[in-house]
């Protein structure tokens, strides 16, 4: 059977030039050396070394072997480097989940400072899910999950990363642009445009117009961020989203916003993962880096 050690003592000796040296780097007795050469020659039935003068050199099965461990060993090499790294936390594949379609935009502030810290950790960011986002990440499918919508469930933590307020955003020659705080009875002759997402997990619905029994006269969807303002822009309708999307956006210096009720609708990103990843290093670090995001 071919071990590494045969590897290893072919590469050494490549390296050193006899036997004895090749025997001192690798903490091992020349004799030592000399028998396990001496059994792996007799198992195959073939010599690694045949004298030269003063010196040995490799037969051909020997030469062989040495570009087998030439490609082999940095390979195991790399491997034990890199096992090391994941058992200090500092090397691994961080897959992460957005449930939430703004989220990728501050996802974007967070992943640049963590891509230039975190240098040996991959990473992998979808939107797809099989099951649902709780699911993959029950399943293993995801690590972490990005949400605005927190679930309690056994197993998993839900961390608070970044605060926000959902606002209305009106065009600013619209008539509701004149008030600073909406009321659920002025979106009953309105369009609502928002993200594609199911009426019972929009806020808009759930915490301000449901409860007060109002709907809007027309609610539409569209994909995007831009998309949303530029219709609100052209007087199309009216959007729910994030202040800081809203102030961070060029259109959205063209819109006005305004609280929906009194109290607002404050939110908060949340970064969800397993419990008992938690104290895996470069996930912490993520979460370290997602809290330290501020506004621009």
């Amino acid at each position: 059977m071919l071990d590494l050690q045969h590897l290893a003592i072919l590469r050494e000796v490549d390296r050193s030039g006899s036997l004895t040296a090749a025997a001192d780097r690798l903490n091992l007795t020349q004799s030592a050396v000399s028998h396990a050469v001496r059994r792996f020659e007799d198992r195959f039935g073939i010599a690694l070394w045949e004298k030269a003068g003063r010196g040995i050199r490799l037969t051909q099965a020997g030469q062989y072997l040495l570009a087998v461990a030439s490609r082999v060993l940095p390979q195991i090499d790399h491997a034990e480097r890199v096992l090391y790294e994941f058992a200090q936390g500092r090397r691994g594949a961080l897959r992460v989940g957005m449930e939430c379609h703004p989220c990728q935009q501050w996802l974007t502030r967070v992943l640049d400072p963590y891509l230039r810290q975190w240098t040996e950790v991959d990473i992998d960011v979808t939107t797809a899910f099989k099951f649902g986002g709780i699911a993959a990440l029950l399943g293993h499918e995801i690590d972490l999950i990005i949400s605005p919508d927190p679930i309690a469930h056994p197993g998993l933590t839900f961390v608070p990363v970044f605060d926000y307020e959902i606002v209305l955003a009106v065009g600013r020659q619209h008539p509701l642009a004149r008030k600073a705080i909406a009321s659920p009875s002025d979106l009953g002759s309105e369009t609502l445009i928002t993200y594609p997402v199911a009426v019972e997990r929009l806020d808009i619905f759930t915490q301000f117009l449901v409860p007060a029994g109002w709907r809007p006269r027309r609610h539409r969807t569209v994909e995007t961020s831009e998309l949303m303002l530029q219709m609100v822009d052209a007087g199309r309708g009216v959007s729910a989203m994030p202040d800081w999307l809203l102030h961070e956006m060029p259109l959205g210096a063209r819109a006005h916003a305004l609280r929906l009720g009194e109290k607002g609708i404050p939110k908060s990103i949340h970064v969800g993962l397993r419990t008992e990843d938690r104290a895996v290093a470069y996930i912490e670090g993520f979460i370290d880096i997602a809290k330290a995001t501020t506004r621009t």
